[in-house]
C-alpha cells in the first residue's frame, strides 16, 4: 500500500468510519485528483457507495459550488472536499451538515501533505488539540507575543473551542483534514501580530503586520497584508472580522506556505478573519483567512501554552 493510499484509509476507517452502503460524495478539483481519487478508493474499499466529482477551480475562495454538487452533498451520508475554493464555510457545506452528513474539507492538500501529516502519531495529535480546545473553552483570556513585535490579547467569554482532532465520526460531524488544532471564534480582541504565512496566498517576503482594534482588522504592513486586506474588504467590514484562535497540534507540519498545513504546525498560533458562524461565531461571509505566527508564546488564561514556540501544556 502506497502512503498516499495508507493516509487516504486513515481518513475514510478511521477520522469518517464510512460504513457498508453509506453515499460517499468525494469533490476534487483538477489539481487534486489523485488525493480525491485515492479517497474514492479508500470509500470502496469500505464497502461505501462512493461518487468523485471534479469541481472546475474558480477564482475566488469561498464561492458556492455549483446546485447539482450541493445537492450531492446534502444527501450524501459522508462528504470530502479536497477542493479549492474551500467548501468549509459554504452555504452548501453547512447546509449538508445540518442534513446529518458528517465530512471533511481538505482545501490545497496534496498526496505528500496527506500521507505526511496523517503519518503523525494521530494519538498524541488528539490529546494535544483536545487539551488546548478545553483551555480555551474554560478561559476568558488569551493572549500572544512574539518575537518580531506580536502583542494582541483575545476576549474569550461565552465561546466554546474546537478540537480538530480528526473524529468527524457523529452525524453532521465537520472536520478540516489533515488534522491539527485546537481553535475558537473569540468573542473580540485588540493588539498586533506579525505573519509569517498570510492566508492562502504564501510567505511573507517582508514584515506583515496585522493591526486588530475591537475585534476588527484595522491596519496592515508589507505587500501581502495589503493583499489580505483588499481581499477581506471586498466582503464588507464583516470581512475584516476576527473570526479565529487556533493553535496547531501535528508534529509533522511544517512551514511551507500552504495555510491547510501552516496552521497545524506544532508550537505555532494563527489568527483568521471573515466567517466564524461555522466555528461557534456569528459572522457569515464567503471568506476565511487564516495567517499564522511562528515562535510564540500563548498564555491560555493563567495556563503557558506556548514557550517561544514551544508546546509546553
Amino acid at each position: 500500500m502506497t502512503d498516499l493510499a495508507a493516509a487516504a484509509r486513515t481518513v475514510v476507517d478511521r477520522c469518517l468510519a464510512v460504513r457498508e452502503g453509506e453515499g460517499v460524495v468525494v469533490v476534487a478539483d483538477p489539481g487534486s485528483l489523485d488525493v480525491g481519487r485515492a479517497l474514492h478508493d479508500a470509500a470502496l474499499r469500505a464497502r461505501g457507495d462512493s461518487v468523485l466529482v471534479e469541481l472546475p477551480p474558480r477564482d475566488e475562495r469561498g464561492t458556492e459550488p455549483p446546485p447539482a454538487v450541493a445537492a450531492a452533498l446534502a444527501a450524501a451520508d459522508v462528504f470530502m472536499a479536497p477542493c479549492l475554493p474551500s467548501l468549509s464555510h459554504t452555504r452548501a457545506r453547512k447546509a449538508a451538515s445540518a442534513a446529518g452528513a458528517r465530512g471533511a474539507t481538505l482545501p490545497g492538500v496534496d498526496a505528500e501533505m496527506l500521507a505526511r501529516l496523517m503519518g503523525a502519531d494521530l494519538d498524541a495529535t488528539v490529546q494535544r488539540s483536545r487539551r488546548v480546545a478545553a483551555l480555551l473553552t474554560e478561559a476568558d483570556e488569551a493572549r500572544f507575543t512574539c518575537p518580531r513585535g506580536s502583542d494582541i490579547t483575545f476576549d474569550l467569554r461565552g465561546r466554546a473551542a474546537i478540537a480538530d482532532d480528526g473524529d468527524v465520526t457523529a452525524p453532521g460531524a465537520f472536520g478540516n483534514l489533515p488534522c491539527g488544532e485546537g481553535f475558537i471564534a473569540p468573542l473580540g480582541g485588540s493588539g498586533v501580530f506579525v505573519a509569517t504565512s498570510v492566508g492562502h496566498f504564501g510567505l511573507a517576503g517582508d514584515e506583515v503586520r496585522l493591526t486588530v482594534e475591537d475585534g476588527r482588522l484595522t491596519g496592515v504592513t508589507g505587500a501581502l497584508g495589503q493583499v489580505l486586506l483588499e481581499q477581506l474588504t471586498r466582503y464588507g467590514d464583516d470581512g475584516r472580522h476576527l473570526a479565529e484562535l487556533g493553535v496547531g497540534t501535528n508534529d509533522r507540519a511544517r512551514l511551507g506556505g500552504n495555510v491547510l498545513e501552516d496552521e497545524k504546525i506544532l508550537g505555532t498560533v494563527h489568527v483568521a478573519f471573515g466567517a466564524s458562524a461555522a466555528i461557534g461565531g456569528t459572522v457569515s461571509v464567503p471568506v476565511h483567512e487564516d495567517s499564522v505566527v511562528v515562535d510564540p508564546t500563548l498564555t491560555i488564561g493563567s495556563t503557558t501554552v506556548l514557550d517561544a514556540g514551544r508546546f509546553v501544556l
